[in-house]
């Protein structure tokens, strides 16, 4: 059974966070490009919004499945686990908190006069250092599942 949530668990990560991870980091400079031009398209900047939207509603499956294998192999008390665990729900809050809201933003922004638009640059600007951020915490937690610290398989 094990073996079935591990591959559930990981083919979860791989469907739903990595496109998450993709098309987030992809919105900010196009939404730059967009709110600086002077009819801006928002079909692309949709798109990537929904993706990252979707696949983030999917991807509640990734620490669902991931807890269910910790449990069964008996290591949810381990603390490379712990810290996956903490690390995920971070990444999780910045996609919801900061990612996902400025994104709605600006494809609403985008409608806008040219001023409305000015004025949203700089959210779009710092919203690149924030998929940053959550590309880097699912780099981490990635590292964190590989290379398991304490771990008694040796590998």
């Amino acid at each position: 059974m094990n073996k079935f949530l591990l591959s559930v668990h990981v083919l979860a990560a791989i469907i739903f966070i990595g496109p998450v991870t993709v098309a987030a980091s992809m919105f900010p400079p196009i939404a730059r490009r967009e709110l600086a031009a002077d009819q801006p398209q928002t079909a692309v900047l949709g798109v990537l919004h929904r993706i990252s939207t979707v696949y983030a509603i999917g991807g509640i499956a990734v620490p669902v499945f991931g807890i269910a294998v910790g449990a069964g192999l008996g290591v949810l008390g381990e603390v490379w686990l712990v810290i996956s665990m903490v690390l995920t729900a971070v990444a999780a809050g910045v996609l919801v908190v900061a990612v996902l809201p400025v994104q709605a933003e600006v494809i609403a922004a985008a409608g806008q006069d040219q001023e409305t638009r000015a004025a949203l640059l700089p959210r779009a600007r710092k919203l690149s250092m924030t998929t940053g951020i959550f590309g880097l915490l699912w780099a981490t937690v990635t590292v964190l599942m590989i290379v398991r610290p304490g771990s008694t398989t040796g590998v």
